[in-house]
């Protein structure tokens, strides 16, 4: 884990606006800000070594908008530009970002909020002179090989970003501080060692069993027995500041981890099998019921392997509407996703103190992949809120937010145009081996090298996110290759969830407001 916080705020004098509420002054950062942190953290995180253990801030604050571009790409580049200019040694590559758009078949660089309105892509790339880092993006049922297309397009604009902003580093760069200066804490290599003969074969064993609370309670007790032999009752661990020594607890579960990362990963690209078993593009086992809560508008229970989404809809009148407040002006939100991942989902206790970064970040996946199924407010003039709150967990809880979310819109009697199925796939590289997996399970996000989340319909697809571990990044070929994986996937997902309800409810729930709609003759109206 890298101690690296990115915050990134608008002040909304850069508008030339005063804030709203009642305090009239910026507050907690908006659901906008945090998903604009989030995209400038993504592709930085990976260009720090492991180790790497100081407490890091980017701050990307917007001092003056146009009111006409999304400011969001720039705070990429600008938050790369601040790390290359300081004394820090790393990250070691520049990261810039692109936005595209499509407009009337044309691929635009950075479009407009305009343009955007009337464009079939909104796409966000990121990445370094190596490889990509980071994909965003919001699609209105785009084909596998025209994402693709937008993908090259966006990454050809970020090289030129990164040249530019290698000049710029050349011209006014701060000396930079030895890399012997900055501390990174590894584990003792006699260490490793040691603990990769004392767990020879038991690291596999414990994770081929079939159930997760299984796999944790028998890597815990592995675990503690290592501790109990390397690290005894009595030994003091070293003080924060310092970089480890013998018998150090700290040291020896970093080299567990090392050790049981490469075990785990040497087996899939050995066998081509995963731990609990699957074939590389195998799913793990699905459910998909509707109408489970019966004073709801409408609910989707979606269960997958042992990660599972129960969405719920309520309809409510226009006067439900979500007001937003930008500097590109004031509009609103007729649709809304909200995703909850309470602590029982995996195991653990903690309070809850809010809306967490991550749970919005992976609410506004979710939503994106739905919006462009929504009907228009003419068809059907209904403020729409689906609320998705995640029971248990173990690997991509906003794919199976997407698929419950679909469930609950149809249940409600949505018209919605079609049922969206999303799934996340997973990358083991070393070298020239390379495996994709489909459907990736909590393990293989841990110790895998991307975070790959697709979602769409039959027609195409309506959500992308990409995060990549790798600091070489991926290329453009071997996206195409990930997403022609995950296309068979996400088709028998949607099978399964039309064997569940198709097409949307014929009428809307007895508990949902009624909004009845009279033409009259304009003749009469005078």
């Amino acid at each position: 884990f890298v101690s690296l916080t990115v915050d990134y705020r608008e002040k909304t004098y850069a508008a030339g606006k005063i804030p709203g509420g009642f305090f009239k002054r910026e507050g907690r950062p908006t659901e906008k800000e945090v998903l604009t942190s989030r995209l400038i953290d993504r592709p930085l995180r990976p260009l720090f070594p492991h180790g790497f253990q100081h407490e890091l801030q980017v701050m990307a604050l917007v001092l003056s908008s146009d009111g006409e571009y999304d400011p969001d790409v720039l705070a990429v580049l600008g938050g790369s530009t601040a790390l290359q200019l300081s004394s820090l040694p790393y990250p070691k590559r520049s990261v810039a970002a692109a936005r595209v758009g499509l407009v009337n078949g044309q691929w635009i660089l950075n479009p407009t909020y305009k343009q955007l309105d009337q464009s079939s892509v909104d796409l966000v790339i990121a990445g370094t002179s190596e490889g990509i880092l980071s994909i965003e993006a919001g699609l209105k049922e785009v084909p596998e090989q025209q994402l693709v297309e937008a993908i090259a397009f966006g990454y050809d604009h970020v090289l030129k970003l990164i040249k530019l902003q290698e000049e710029l580093v050349k011209a006014a760069g701060r000396p930079k501080l030895s890399e012997s200066s900055i501390g990174i804490r590894h584990a003792p290599t006699e260490l490793v060692e040691r603990v990769r003969k004392l767990t020879a074969g038991k690291i596999m064993a414990a994770q081929t069993k079939q159930k997760k609370e299984e796999r944790s309670a028998t890597r815990q007790e592995l675990l503690a027995s290592l501790l109990e032999q390397l690290a005894p009752a009595g030994t003091v661990p070293a003080p924060a500041s310092a970089l480890g020594g013998p018998g150090d607890p700290l040291d020896v579960q970093m080299a567990f981890d090392m050790v049981e990362r490469e075990a785990v990963r040497q087996s899939i690209l050995e066998t081509q099998r995963r731990a609990d078993g699957r074939a590389l593009t195998q799913l793990r086992e699905i459910t998909c019921e509707v109408g489970v809560l019966p004073r709801t508008h409408g609910s989707g229970l979606f269960t997958r392997g042992e990660t599972q989404s129960l969405s719920v809809t309520t309809l409510g009148t226009s006067h439900d509407e979500q007001m937003i407040e930008a500097l590109e002006g004031k509009s609103f939100k007729r649709f809304m996703l909200h995703y909850n991942f309470p602590p029982f989902s995996v195991g653990e206790v903690r309070p809850i103190r809010g809306t967490g970064r991550r749970e919005i970040g992976h609410g506004a996946l979710a939503e994106r992949a739905l919006v462009p199924m929504i009907p228009s407010q003419d068809e059907f003039p209904y403020t729409i809120r689906v609320v998705s709150d995640i029971l248990e967990s173990n690997g991509s809880s906003s794919m199976a937010t997407v698929c419950a979310g679909a469930l609950s819109l149809m249940d409600a009697g949505v018209p919605i145009k079609a049922l969206v199925s999303g799934v996340a796939m997973g990358l083991v590289k070393e070298g020239s081996r390379v495996a994709i997996l489909t459907d990736i399970s909590g393990l293989e996000d841990h110790i895998g090298d991307m975070d790959f989340k697709v979602a769409g319909t039959r027609l195409g697809t309506t959500a992308l996110q990409v995060d990549v571990k790798l600091p070489e990044g991926l290329s453009v070929d071997l996206i195409g290759k990930i997403l022609s994986q995950a296309n068979p996937a996400r088709m028998t997902v949607l099978d399964l969830m039309a064997k569940a309800i198709a097409p949307p409810r014929a009428s809307i729930s007895i508990y949902a407001p009624r909004i009845v709609t009279l033409k009259i003759n304009p003749e009469k109206i005078r």
